[in-house]
C-alpha cells in the first residue's frame, strides 16, 4: 500500500463529487482556518487529511481523519473518503459537508456517486437555505446532474433552535424535488403544519428556491369587512417578467361595492425606469346619476435620451372625485400629472414641461382649474465666474388655458449677479444684483374678474434690485463635553424700488405660501414670477447651532423682516405687508436615527401670539417608531384655501411590544372642529417565516356619496425571506 499513490485520481474525484450536495442558497459559512499541516495539492484543487492512502490490490484511494477538499469553488469536509478506480464509484462517510463559494452548504452522514458523478445517493440529508431555512431529508438522490430528490423531507424557512424545536411553520412532503437548472422546488403529497399541528394537504405546490429574487405567484392577501365595501378579499398575483420588470395583477372582490381588478407594471433600465399603477372597478351600488364604471391611473417615468437630455412624465388621474378614497386608493385630494422634456449640462438646464390638474373636492370647478401647456424653463450659470461673481440668467414662458375663466401667456427673462468675500475675521458679505423683464398677455379676463379693465390685454413690466447680505459665524473655541457651538448673526439690506405689481397682471404661481424660515432671506418672498416684493427692506435673524461629538446637531434660527413703507400685494395673515413682519423661528434637533424634530413657529409681532405653528417629530427606537405632526395655520391661509383656522394633530406608532409582537396605532384630529379625522388600532406578529395582522380602521369625514365608516382588515402570510418592518393594515 502506498501512502500517497493514486493521489491526485482522489482530489479528481472528491472535487467533483462536492457538486453532488449542493442545493438551494444557503447562510454563508466562513471558510476553515487553521488547517492541518498534512496536505497535497493539485492545480487549483488542495487536499489536506490526517491520512491519504493508496491500495494497490484492490485499486482503491483512501483518505480518512479531518478530510477536506478544497478548490476555487467549493469545499468539502468529511471523516473518511473514498474512490475506487475499478467502479469509479466516490463514497464519503461521517459529517460529510460541503460548502462552495456563494455560501450554500449540504450535509450528509454518508454519500455514495456513480462512475460519471451525475448521480449519485445521501444518507442523512439537511441543508441550509437561506437566512434561517433548514432542509433536511432521510434520504436524497442526484440524477441527471440536475435535479436533487429528497424523500421524506422537511422544509422551513423559520428559526429553529434547541431551545425552540418546533418552527413557525413548516413543509413535510413525500417528495421535494429541486431543479437546481429552473431554480424551483417542487413538492409532492405535501402537509402545510402551523406550529407542530397539520394544517392542509396539498398532492403538489412548488415554489421558487432562495436565489431566485423574482418568482411569479401570489403575494399577501388582504380581507376583511368594511362599511363602504361589506365583506372584501384581495389576491396580489405577481408576474416577474425579467430581473428588470414585474407585473402585479389584484383583484378586489366585495360584496356591498362590486369589484376591481388592479395592476401595477414596473420597469428599470440604465439611468432611468417607469411604473403605471391602475385600476377598473364596476360598481353596482353607485349612486344615481355616477357611471357604475370608474377608474384611475397613476404612474411616472423617465426616460433617457443621451447623456444631457431625457424625457418623462408622472400622471394621476381618476374618473370620479370619490372613488380613490372608497377603495383606499389614495387620500390626497388634488392630482397633478405632467409631461417634460429636459436637459441639463454643467450647472444650467434647459425644460419644456405640461401640467394638468385634476380637483376632487366638492368645491371644486373643472372649468376654472388651469391647463398649463407649455412652460419653457432656462437657466444659464456658466461654470467660471464673471468678474470675480457668479451670473446667472433665466429665461421663463408660460401658457395657461380654462375652459371657463382666464387664459394667460407670460414671457420672463432675468439675469443676476452675485460676489461672495469672506474677511480675515470670518466675515461673510456677498453682494447681489438683479434684473427682471416680463411681458403678460391675458384673454377672458372679464370672466374671472367683472371689474377688470380689458377682456384683453398685453402688459410689460421691469424690475430691479440690489442687496447686501452680512453674516458672521462664531465658533466657540472651548467645548462642553466634546459638544461644539456656532453663534451666526444675519443681515440682509435689499434696495428695490415701488412698484412692480400692475392690477392687470394674473397671479398663477404666487398665491399659495406659508411665510417661514425658509423664505426669511429671499430677496423676493414671492415663491413664484407673477408677484414681485417691491421697496426697500431689511431681513435680519440669528442662527445657533450646537454640534454634538456622537455626531448630532441641535439648531435654532429666529427672524423677522423691516420695511420702510407697508406692502398691500401680501395677503392680510400672510404674516407680511407691515412695516414688519411677523416673527418667525425654527428649531431643529437631529440625532439619526433616533429622533428628528422640526418645529417651526410665527409669532404675531404686535402681540405676541403665535399664528401659525408647526411641529414634526420622528422617533425610532430599535423596532419600534412614532410619528407626530402638530400643525395650526392661521385663517384664510394661502396654502392651505381653508376658509377658517386649521389646527391638526397627526400621529402613527408601530410598538415593538414583545418579542415579535406590535402594536400599531394612527389617527387624525381636527383640533379646530375638535372632531376626528381618521384613526387605526391594530396589532401585527412578525417573525422571519409568518405575518398576521388585524387593524381597525375609522373614517369620520363626510363627502358626497362617502360618509363615516369602518373596517377590519386582515393579513395573513407565509414568507421565505426576513422582512425588516411589518406590513400594516
Amino acid at each position: 500500500m502506498s501512502a500517497l499513490g493514486g493521489r491526485i485520481l482522489l482530489v479528481r474525484a472528491v472535487a467533483l463529487a462536492a457538486a453532488m450536495f449542493l442545493c438551494a442558497a444557503a447562510t454563508p459559512i466562513s471558510k476553515k482556518t487553521g488547517l492541518t499541516p498534512t496536505g497535497v495539492t493539485q492545480g487549483n484543487v488542495l487536499l489536506q487529511a490526517d491520512e491519504a492512502l493508496y491500495n494497490t490490490q484492490t485499486s482503491v484511494v483512501m483518505a480518512r481523519g479531518h478530510v477536506e477538499i478544497a478548490n476555487e469553488e467549493r469545499i468539502l469536509m468529511a471523516d473518511s473518503v473514498f474512490y475506487d478506480q475499478n467502479t469509479g464509484i466516490v463514497t464519503a462517510e461521517g459529517h460529510v459537508s460541503v460548502l462552495d463559494s456563494n455560501g450554500n452548504v449540504a450535509f450528509g452522514n454518508k454519500v455514495t456517486l456513480s462512475k460519471d458523478m451525475a448521480e449519485g445517493v445521501v444518507q442523512g440529508f439537511s441543508a441550509l437555505i437561506g437566512k434561517y431555512g433548514r432542509f433536511v431529508a432521510v434520504s436524497a438522490e442526484r440524477r441527471q446532474g440536475r435535479y436533487i430528490i429528497a424523500h421524506r423531507g422537511v422544509f422551513t424557512p423559520c428559526k429553529v433552535c434547541a431551545e425552540d424545536p418546533t418552527p413557525t411553520w413548516q413543509v413535510r412532503a413525500y417528495r421535494i424535488v429541486h431543479d437546481n437548472v429552473k431554480k424551483e422546488i417542487e413538492y409532492h403529497d405535501a402537509t402545510f403544519e402551523f406550529m407542530g399541528v397539520p394544517l392542509l394537504y396539498t398532492p403538489y405546490f412548488s415554489q421558487a428556491d432562495p436565489s431566485v429574487k423574482h418568482k411569479t405567484g401570489f403575494l399577501l392577501p388582504d380581507f376583511g369587512t368594511s362599511t363602504f365595501l361589506g365583506t372584501f378579499a384581495e389576491v396580489p398575483y405577481y408576474v416577474a417578467l425579467s430581473d428588470s420588470q414585474d407585473l402585479t395583477v389584484a383583484p378586489l372582490f366585495t360584496t356591498a361595492a362590486g369589484s376591481v381588478i388592479k395592476g401595477e407594471y414596473r420597469d428599470r433600465w440604465s439611468d432611468g425606469g417607469m411604473w403605471l399603477q391602475g385600476s377598473i372597478a364596476y360598481n353596482t351600488d353607485a349612486p344615481a346619476g355616477t357611471d357604475q364604471w370608474q377608474s384611475h391611473l397613476f404612474g411616472s417615468g423617465r426616460m433617457p435620451i443621451n447623456s444631457t437630455w431625457r424625457a418623462g412624465y408622472d400622471v394621476q388621474l381618476t374618473s370620479n372625485d370619490t372613488y380613490l378614497r372608497r377603495y383606499d386608493i389614495y387620500e390626497k385630494d388634488r392630482l397633478n400629472s405632467d409631461l417634460f422634456f429636459e436637459g441639463t449640462s454643467g450647472r444650467s438646464r434647459a425644460a419644456i414641461t405640461g401640467y394638468f390638474f385634476q380637483g376632487l373636492r366638492p368645491t371644486d370647478i373643472p372649468g376654472q382649474i388651469p391647463i398649463v401647456l407649455p412652460l419653457v424653463e432656462y437657466t444659464y450659470i456658466p461654470e467660471h465666474k464673471w468678474f470675480g461673481g457668479q451670473f446667472r440668467f433665466d429665461t421663463n414662458i408660460l401658457s395657461v388655458y380654462r375652459t371657463e375663466g382666464e387664459d394667460d401667456q407670460r414671457a420672463s427673462v432675468s439675469a443676476s449677479w452675485r460676489i461672495p468675500y469672506i474677511t480675515n475675521d470670518g466675515q461673510r458679505i456677498a453682494f447681489e444684483a438683479m434684473g427682471r423683464a416680463d411681458v403678460y398677455h391675458t384673454n377672458n379676463a372679464l370672466l374671472t374678474d367683472p371689474d377688470a379693465k380689458k377682456d384683453s390685454t398685453t402688459i410689460f413690466r421691469g424690475l430691479t434690485l440690489a442687496s447686501l447680505e452680512w453674516r458672521w459665524p462664531f465658533v466657540s473655541t472651548a467645548t462642553i463635553a466634546g459638544t461644539n457651538y456656532v453663534v451666526e448673526p444675519i443681515v440682509q439690506l435689499i434696495a428695490a424700488p415701488y412698484g412692480g405689481n400692475p392690477r392687470d397682471i394674473p397671479d398663477e404661481d404666487s398665491a399659495s405660501f406659508e411665510f417661514d424660515t425658509t423664505d426669511l432671506f429671499n430677496i423676493n418672498k414671492f415663491p413664484g414670477i407673477d408677484r414681485w416684493e417691491d421697496g426697500p427692506r431689511a431681513n435680519a435673524g440669528a442662527r445657533w447651532t450646537a454640534l454634538f461629538p456622537s455626531g448630532g446637531t441641535i439648531q435654532a434660527m429666529l427672524g423677522e423682516e423691516f420695511r420702510l413703507k407697508d406692502n398691500h400685494h401680501f395677503a392680510q395673515d400672510s404674516g407680511l405687508g407691515s412695516t414688519r413682519s411677523d416673527i418667525v423661528g425654527r428649531i431643529k434637533v437631529d440625532f439619526t436615527p433616533y429622533i428628528d424634530l422640526t418645529h417651526q413657529v410665527r409669532i404675531d409681532q404686535n402681540t405676541g401670539s403665535i399664528i401659525s405653528n408647526q411641529l414634526d417629530i420622528k422617533a425610532k427606537w430599535g423596532r419600534s417608531f412614532a410619528d407626530l405632526t402638530y400643525l395650526s395655520l392661521p385663517e384664510e391661509d394661502l396654502g392651505t384655501g381653508l376658509p377658517q383656522p386649521r389646527k391638526e394633530l397627526n400621529f402613527a406608532a408601530s410598538i415593538d411590544v414583545y418579542e415579535n409582537w406590535y402594536v400599531f396605532a394612527s389617527a387624525i384630529r381636527d383640533l379646530e372642529q375638535d372632531e376626528m379625522r381618521d384613526a387605526r388600532l391594530g396589532i401585527t406578529y412578525l417573525d422571519e417565516c409568518f405575518q398576521f395582522s388585524v387593524g381597525f380602521r375609522r373614517k369620520f369625514t363626510v363627502d358626497r356619496d362617502l360618509h363615516p365608516a369602518s373596517s377590519i382588515i386582515f393579513k395573513l402570510g407565509l414568507l421565505t425571506s426576513p422582512v425588516e418592518h411589518a406590513d400594516l393594515p
